[in-house]
């Protein structure tokens, strides 16, 4: 007779740990909300938080930064998904701020930079104390630094030399009012690891994340699909490619990559042996600096 194995794969410590946070937040703090796109990394999110509460219906809210320029297969996605798990979607909408005068759309065409004030107004107005986001430390340097429990100032700003400890899993959730706490239970998690665990789990993801052939055009090295926000210039030739999405930002400043793979299981492959991370392969905003999203962590952004 064997002896049973009660140790823990990869994926299954990750997830517990995971979960771990997203109760010890709804336990510690008031109000939390989680931040939901309909990309990849929100997605294990949101079944993460599904599974920490299941049977019943999860706690707290979801909520969109809406910059006006997603695509629009992710925003189907996202509503189809809060519709099956009943669970409150609010959405602050950058276009209406910037009706309103209160945000300026940048020269490039991005509107990350103008997504924090919009967030900070929706932290506001409806009271959160803690927000959930999907970040990984594998994406860039800045997430490399920062804790699990991300304390913000009153005025939604993140000083990276001032930092609470996390020693042995034990999260200070201790705010004054008008503080807030950012909860990053992904931290740990890889782009490998969030595609292994939506393959185990058999999680829906949108389609742009499978390679299909698009019409794209070239822009400082990368593939741009052809769509409502991006069209081809005067001095560029439009093409035909079998591409797919590693990250879904802004339509407009996000771009794709060459691809064969039309499963999961194919991206997983894929992802193994790939050794640039989705960000700094595809996202056309974090190009502006070396320090670009420790910068707008600093402001306030996620």
């Amino acid at each position: 007779m064997s002896t049973p194995d009660y140790r823990l794969s990869q994926l299954e410590t990750l997830e517990a740990e995971s979960i771990h946070v997203v109760r010890e937040v709804a336990a510690e703090l008031e109000r939390p909300v989680l931040l939901f796109s309909g990309g990849k990394d929100s997605i294990v999110m949101l079944e993460l938080a599904r599974k920490a509460f299941a049977p019943a219906r999860i706690p707290f809210p979801v909520m969109h930064v809406d910059t006006g320029l997603n695509f629009p297969d992710v925003l189907e996605f996202r509503d189809k998904r809060v519709a099956e798990l009943g669970v409150q979607l609010i959405v602050a909408s950058v276009p209406d701020a910037m009706a309103k005068g209160l945000v300026k759309e940048e020269p490039n065409g991005s509107r990350n930079r103008i997504q924090t004030p919009v967030l900070l107004d929706a932290v506001e107005e409806h009271g959160f104390t803690a927000l959930f986001g999907g970040a990984r430390r594998d994406e860039d340097k800045a997430r490399a630094k920062e804790r699990v429990f991300s304390f913000r100032d009153e005025f939604g700003q993140w000083d990276p030399k001032n930092q609470r400890p996390e020693l042995w899993d034990l999260y200070n959730g201790r705010i004054h009012l008008g503080e807030s706490i950012r909860v990053f239970p992904l931290s740990n998690w890889t782009e490998l690891d969030i595609w292994q665990y939506i393959a185990r789990e058999r999680i829906a993801i949108p389609p742009l994340y499978l390679a299909e052939e698009r019409e794209v055009v070239e822009r400082q090295g990368m593939l741009y699909a052809v769509n409502e926000f991006i069209r081809p210039r005067e001095d560029e030739q439009p093409f035909r490619a079998m591409v797919r999405y590693r990250t879904v930002g802004d339509a407009n400043l996000t771009a794709a990559v060459r691809s064969e793979a039309t499963t999961v299981e194919e991206v997983i492959a894929e992802v193994a042996v790939t050794r640039m991370t989705e960000r700094g392969a595809t996202r056309g905003d974090d190009k502006v600096s070396d320090a670009a999203m420790e910068d707008r962590k600093k402001e306030g952004y996620f």
